[in-house]
């Protein structure tokens, strides 16, 4: 999992999100600070590989849903999927 540290994201209260994301561990997943994903001012972004699920605007207090729901089960959060990058 990535979630954006870069500048824009940052100001979104992205660190606050990865330290969510790190109190929370997942068996298997990686959670790891990343660089710009490319989608500024819709952060904080966070992507689930190799799902290619995305994650706009995701704050500390919705982390919990997201382990919950998405990691133990199996169903992305779809109130917090980036729009842009929906699979169809």
């Amino acid at each position: 999992m990535l979630i954006c540290q870069n500048k824009t994201c940052r100001k979104q209260n992205a660190a606050k999100v990865l330290a969510a994301f790190q109190a929370h561990p997942i068996a298997d997943v990686s959670i790891t600070a990343s660089g710009c994903l490319g989608q500024c001012g819709n952060g904080p972004m966070v992507l689930v590989l190799p799902d290619e699920v995305w994650y706009a605007g995701v704050h500390p207090d919705e982390v919990r849903a997201v382990v919950e729901h998405h990691f133990r089960q199996g169903q992305p959060v779809q109130a917090l999927l980036y729009r842009k990058k929906r699979k169809r």
